[in-house]
């Protein structure tokens, strides 16, 4: 399978700021026969300009829970999940780089938790002209989590200009987006 993605001119990058988590993800890579470059950086930023518009998709898990700024970025495991204020340290500087990358077509899909506020990151790449989703959305006694489909909508942008978009805060356009649990039953 892995040839036939390479003759078709298919790479896989992953990025992460921590060694551990990069050298466990070679490993799990290397144990499922999927050849990607797997690179120690923070975020994608070393890539924005070598693969800019070239990425059809994009993977996020990004840390994001609600933590001080103080405990983003730091050594260890905690730099997994301390997203600062609100979650969103890393979110806000993970989506220019995105936009950056994805190409016409280029989805991306980012694991938020509720307090993230996703329909104001909704919001925030309508004004970009990005279309979104939640495609999935499962919720325990802590924590509400959603995955977020992203991608390029060129009416989304031009409603946005002629200020002709949907009425009422970014709240009201993400209340209309399905939801779906991981087992695929809408709630």
């Amino acid at each position: 399978m892995m040839e036939e993605e390479l003759n078709n001119g298919i790479q896989y990058f992953a990025t992460d700021i921590n060694p551990h988590a990069v050298e466990t993800t070679k490993k799990t890579l290397e144990a499922h026969g999927v050849h990607a470059e797997v690179m120690l950086m923070d975020i994608a930023s070393a890539l924005e300009n070598r693969l800019a518009g070239l990425v059809d998709v994009v993977v996020v898990n990004p840390p994001y829970v609600p933590t001080s700024e103080d405990e983003v970025g730091c050594e260890g495991i905690v730099a997994s999940w301390a997203g600062g204020e609100d979650g969103r340290t890393v979110i806000d500087r993970i989506l220019p780089v995105v936009d950056k990358l994805l190409s016409e077509k280029g989805w991306l899909y980012m694991l938020t938790l509720a307090a993230n506020k996703p329909s104001e990151l909704c919001g925030l790449m309508m004004k970009k002209g990005y279309a979104s989703k939640i495609i999935v959305q499962r919720s325990t006694e802590e924590e509400s989590l959603h995955v977020i489909k992203f991608w390029r909508d060129p009416d989304s942008e031009v409603q946005i200009k002629k200020g002709s978009a949907h009425k009422g805060s970014p709240t009201s356009v993400f209340s209309r987006f399905s939801r779906f649990s991981f087992s695929g039953q809408s709630k």
